[in-house]
């Protein structure tokens, strides 16, 4: 029996989805029938033949599945979108296509329906891990859970867009809906508070003192995770989020010979580079964080770690005058950019530095998982971003349990699982983090990339730690929102003034006057 399975792009699919019903069937089949996929054939082009409605292939997908639960001839359709020549599918009646499509709505992102149960029940794991890297991370969790619950129907409901931009507004109407996943994915610190932990979440801290990995969790992280008196959050990694991707064959190319490190230097790289024809920094802004992102690292950068979290505490004011230069820092570092940012994502900001055709990229080291995954780790190394020397900017992905999980224990299986020092191993050197636990042992990684691991985690117990807003972890989910859509707005009319009088105003809405 099947007990694994990936479906990576299926709910970004599912919410485009128009809902559908079945208005006449091209081909009345009776009891159903199976068939064999010929060239030019796909779900939806099927749908219309069997049913005459190209929205009922979802019907299809989910009668094959469960068909493959009992018979492995028939195929794991895991996306939709792609079924091979050959592949065995069941096609069902028009009176169950029917019946299923009337009881499916695309757009609620159920997809549990789509799949068999195995004999332990489903486990559905939301998440926004659909990258290269991400899902290779991942999978290294899924696999020891497939081992050791072998009668669990494990679903990775993947919904595509970086920090989770697309997953968290479908996440919170599916827990309001009353049909949430078992468990699902969430920045560590604040971001619980937009899911209405005491409303919505089970506490795990009972999880975290079984398994002891109290002790063994940096002091750091486990400040971040009490949320009004209870744990929501059980982490699996910690990454950095301000590193500057440098491709040393582009610098070389190029007669740099090192990078740099203030942004003085950074910005006469900059028009060196330019004027070579070379893109100096790689950026994507399609998934609609990065240019926060980038705004915050280059705050940092300006006016130094404690005056930036005195600005997030409120002890220093947004009308600070280095706001506004930092503000400035941020717009020429935007003219530093490829001019297509706004058509890709991060994914795409890091593939320019992957395939020498960008010097840097600003992303956290989630990128890594990029670097590894594409081949790249002979001509791409890290370095502080400009002015972030000393800084550590902390980004922890981690996972809760729904208060209504439809599989619950299921859900704390895979949490339990989650803590252990063997699935944060085989999670991070894939993913490009460093584990959520102080007793890992990095020279188990594989010696290409350990390097990289084995310098984070010693900046990490030396480097002042500043909990990164547009990851949910340094302010409240409203701010964090307000921030980003400043940055944003920056990025197109590059008011300074304005910039700083709105971020002061949002400052202010959270409770922090100026």
């Amino acid at each position: 029996m099947r007990k694994f399975l990936t479906v990576a792009v299926l709910l970004a699919i599912l919410v485009a989805a128009v809902p559908a019903s079945l208005v006449g069937a091209a081909a009345p089949l009776g009891q159903g029938e199976d068939y064999t996929v010929q060239a030019d054939d796909w779900l939806s082009k099927l749908a219309d033949k069997f049913y005459g409605d190209v929205n009922a292939y979802w019907a299809i997908m989910s009668a094959t599945n469960k068909a493959n639960a009992e018979d492995p001839s028939y195929t794991k359709i895991e996306n939709p979108d792609a079924i091979e020549v050959g592949a065995k599918l069941r096609i069902p009646s028009n009176d169950d296509a029917v019946a299923f499509m009337a009881d499916f709505d695309p757009a609620e992102g159920d997809v549990s329906k789509l799949f068999a149960s195995g004999a332990g029940g489903q486990l559905l794991v939301g998440n926004w891990w659909t990258s290269g890297g991400e899902f290779a991370g991942v999978n290294e969790v899924y696999k020891i859970y497939r081992q050791e619950y072998p009668d669990v129907e494990l679903i990775h409901a993947g919904l595509a867009g970086g920090a989770g931009v697309n997953f968290k507004a479908a996440n919170l109407n599916k827990l309001i809906a009353g049909d949430p996943y078992d468990t699902f994915q969430l920045h560590a610190g604040l971001e619980a508070e937009l899911y209405d932990p005491e409303t919505f979440l089970q506490p795990v801290d009972d999880i975290l003192e079984e398994a002891g990995v109290l002790d063994v969790m940096p002091e750091d992280l486990k400040s971040l995770l009490k949320i009004r008196g209870n744990t929501y959050t059980v982490p699996l990694n910690i990454h950095r989020g301000n590193v500057m991707w440098t491709n040393t064959k582009v610098l070389a190319d190029a007669g740099i010979e090192k990078a740099p490190e203030t942004f003085d230097e950074f910005f006469a790289v900059c028009e060196d580079l330019k004027s070579k024809g070379v893109v100096p920094l790689g950026m994507g802004i399609a998934d609609g964080f990065e240019l926060a992102h980038t705004f915050e690292v280059v705050l940092a950068g300006t006016v130094g770690a404690e005056k930036d979290k005195g600005l997030w505490n409120g002890s220093v004011s947004w009308t600070d005058p280095e706001v506004a230069t930092a503000l400035e820092n941020f717009s020429k570092v935007l003219d530093c950019t490829n001019d297509d940012r706004g058509t890709v994502g991060w994914v795409g900001g890091i593939d320019l530095v992957i395939n020498d055709q960008a010097a840097f990229n600003i992303m956290g080291d989630w990128a890594y998982g990029e670097v590894i995954a594409k081949g790249a780790l002979d001509r791409v190394t890290w370095n502080s971003p400009p002015g972030n020397q000393g800084m550590f900017f902390l980004v922890s992905d981690g996972f809760a349990i729904t208060k209504d999980a439809p599989n619950p224990e299921n859900a704390r299986n895979f949490v339990k699982i989650i803590t252990r020092k063997d699935a944060q191993e085989n999670f991070n050197m894939n993913k490009g983090s460093i584990c959520a636990r102080t007793d890992c042992d990095y020279g188990v990684f594989p010696e290409d990339r350990r390097a990289y691991f084995e310098s984070s985690a010693a900046d990490f117990a030396v480097d002042a730690i500043i909990p990164m807003v547009t990851h949910g972890s340094g302010a409240i989910p409203s701010w964090q929102d307000q921030f980003g859509q400043i940055a944003t707005q920056f990025a197109s009319d590059r008011d300074v003034a304005a910039a700083q009088a709105a971020l002061v105003l949002a400052a202010e809405d959270a409770g922090f006057p100026q």
